[in-house]
């Protein structure tokens, strides 16, 4: 009301002034008036320290890190980049600092990070920057410890990540993913707008740590399409980024598509390979330094594999020995990999074969799961100290920081439990439950406001009459249970199209409840040249037609079922929770609680007797577990955990059990003891 006010008293003051002078001021006059009106009209506004825009301040014309005669320069000086990898988004906040000075007491000077574009826009145009996702308090947490940044943002970043931190509401678009496709180019200017602000003024030649931007990840194994790069190279310097940027790859894809402006940087295991992308490095441009922005210190997991993968020290000895002898910078990819916190792991793939990423993301790294030293960290350290460092005339690296502690709550037994229908009616009364004519996807439901469900189970249900057979058409995405009255009568998964099951006759009745509960375990991160369908095809649920006794079945309620905050509050109010275990196979909900009397300590969760599903604590999806290994136990870091009463939901896909128990000690499965990587 005050604005209009002085804007109206502004007009009439400057009417009175432009009548009582002569002709030749008139336009000195009317041009102070209308800046008066524009003061008045629009007021600037304060940007705060969570919401940096680039049009703050004067961008620099040239980056801090450059390079010449093969050796990089930070302001001038020659500098050697000794990063680790950390991703801020597979640990807990309130071990950021403790992960980060252990990266300095081994020797290290830069951290990498990748950038989740799933989490951070889970749905078109709403933004989470908060708790575990608070890139920039990572961010500057890294610069007042000294360490400088090199940032990987994407829009895509593998990393193991379901859709390789692509959000799934992408292919409600029908866009060509990684790729200049207009609806794909629309979502990656609108999501880079709102990240690049957050960290844009944490660039170093203004007073930050970030040292190097990295543009897309391993693109030439994807795609030969230059253009794309080109595109993202101009959509992150429009956002003000001016630091050095790079490019990572393997040889083959790095050959297929190398974007000028952008160092090229490895991506390997084994030096044997490594030798030949370096001197692919040197024979693009001699004076380019070298890096090796992915040295994989070890490996990940896949569900029904035999064994936990590692690489051995003798391995990694002699492939560290060999980059450091190459005067190299190197990244550890990983020196801690953390936990795949969630739904959140996710799957390789060709067109053959589709292998699920386990929960955990230890990855045989310097650092455990759970941030623990390892043999692999002090020999690490040892030669960077013996290598780099003390012919350099450093002092002695600092003191490790302690482990976390662990502590066993003993076994936790179950109190109660919630059967599935009661499941079922919670997801309805959330509006998570639709009636279509066909067998949708998830990420095409019309829920959340048209966004589609990302993660979690879809449930398909109808009623129907006696019937012999059941054939599940197309493809199921990526497990499913056949129910009749909410018990588990057959099991279907990925490995074969239009599968046929025989129902049992036993106790049909004329009007019985079809149920198939379908799991989404994890979508394709990481697809090679020639693949793109599978990328623009992770729709996840049934993929075809259902008939019965070979009629084609329409009409189907389809409830989402993702577990979502809003789900567990309202299930840990229902009524409806029971006492005895059930002795049908059938899906649950079970319930256990304990109390901590202490500060709570880093616990493992094992689900020995348990077959396959979900445990959330206080709320917190720890991630999945399943009897065929090789991951035995579940990290639970004591952040989530609190003095007082602590609750746990487990969702049992098929038959649970009384207790499950509190250890020490992780199992990620068995180790080949023959193993020579």
């Amino acid at each position: 009301m005050y604005r209009h006010f002085f804007k109206a008293k502004t007009m009439a003051v400057c009417g009175q002034i432009l009548r009582g002078i002569c002709v030749k001021r008139v336009i000195l006059c009317s041009l102070l008036a209308f800046l008066l009106l524009c003061w008045f009209v629009k007021s600037p506004t304060p940007i705060s320290d969570a919401d940096i825009n680039p049009e703050t301040y004067i961008t620099p014309p040239n980056p801090s890190l450059t390079y010449q005669n093969k050796e990089f320069l930070l302001n001038g000086e020659k500098f050697r980049i000794l990063s680790g990898s950390v991703h801020y988004f597979r640990i807990m906040p309130q071990y950021w600092r403790s992960v980060l000075l252990k990266l300095k007491a081994c020797g290290l000077n830069t951290l990498e990070t990748y950038v989740p574009w799933n989490l951070h826009e889970p749905s078109p145009g709403r933004y989470n920057f908060e708790g575990i996702l608070n890139i920039r308090q990572f961010i500057k947490l890294a610069q007042s410890l000294n360490i400088y940044v090199i940032l990987r943002p994407g829009p895509y970043i593998c990393s193991e990540w379901d859709f390789g931190g692509l959000p799934s509401w992408l292919l409600r678009t029908q866009a060509s993913l990684r790729s200049n496709s207009a609806p794909y180019m629309f979502a990656v200017e609108r999501y880079f707008a709102n990240l690049i602000r957050k960290v844009v003024d944490l660039q170093h030649s203004i007073g930050g740590p970030i040292i190097a931007v990295q543009v897309e990840n391993e693109f030439g194994t994807f795609s030969n399409e230059v253009q794309h790069l080109e595109y993202l190279r101009e959509l992150l310097t429009k956002n003000g980024i001016t630091e050095l940027l790079i490019t990572s790859d393997g040889l083959e894809g790095m050959l297929r598509a190398t974007l000028s402006g952008a160092l090229p940087t490895a991506n390997f295991a084994n030096f044997n390979k490594g030798h030949k992308i370096f001197k692919a490095i040197r024979d693009s441009n001699p004076k380019y330094p070298l890096m090796v922005m992915e040295f994989w210190t070890g490996w990940f997991d896949h569900w029904g594999e035999k064994y936990h993968s590692i690489k051995s020290l003798s391995w990694f000895q002699k492939n560290f020995q060999q980059i450091l002898q190459q005067n190299a910078s190197f990244n550890f990819y990983m020196f801690m990999g953390g936990t795949n916190f969630g739904f959140m792991a996710g799957a390789n793939a060709d067109k053959e074969n589709y292998k699920p990423d386990t929960t955990s993301y230890d990855y045989d790294a310097l650092l455990t799961e759970s941030g623990d030293v390892t043999p692999k960290y002090l020999l690490a350290r040892k030669m960077i100290y013996e290598h780099i460092l003390k012919p350099e005339g450093h002092e002695p690296l600092p003191s490790i920081p302690s482990n976390n502690v662990k502590k066993s709550y003993g076994t936790l037994i179950i109190s109660s439990y919630l059967p599935f229908k009661q499941i079922l009616y919670t997801a309805d009364q959330l509006k998570l439950c639709i009636r279509e004519t066909k067998m949708d996807p998830m990420e095409l439901l019309n829920i959340y406001n048209n966004a589609g469900q990302s993660y979690g189970y879809i449930f398909y249900e109808k009623s129907i009459g006696k019937v012999k057979n059941i054939k599940i058409g197309g493809y199921v995405r990526d497990r499913a249970h056949v129910m009749i009255n909410s018990e588990i009568v057959a099991t279907a998964d990925w490995k074969k199209s239009d599968q046929n099951m025989s129902l049992p006759q036993k106790d049909m009745l004329t009007e019985m409840n079809l149920g198939i509960l379908v799991e989404n375990l994890g979508r394709v991160n990481f697809v090679r040249f020639g693949d793109r369908e599978i990328v623009n095809s992770q729709f996840k649920g049934l993929h075809g037609d259902v008939y019965l006794d070979e009629r084609l079945e329409e009409n189907w309620n389809i409830y989402s079922l993702d577990f979502s905050k809003e789900f567990l509050d309202k299930v840990s109010y229902s009524i409806a929770w029971q006492e005895d275990i059930p002795a049908k196979r059938s899906p649950a909900l079970y319930q256990a609680t304990f109390t901590i009397t202490e500060s709570p300590s880093d616990t493992y969760f094992s689900m020995k007797g348990w077959t396959k599903g979900i445990v959330i604590v206080n709320k917190f999806n720890l991630g999945r577990y399943w009897n065929v290994g090789p991951q035995r136990t579940l990290y639970v870091p004591a952040p989530i955990l609190r003095v007082g009463l602590n609750v746990v939901y487990i969702f049992e896909e098929e038959h649970g059990t009384k207790e499950f128990l509190s250890v020490t000690e992780p199992d990620l499965g068995e180790v080949n003891s023959n193993i020579k990587s």
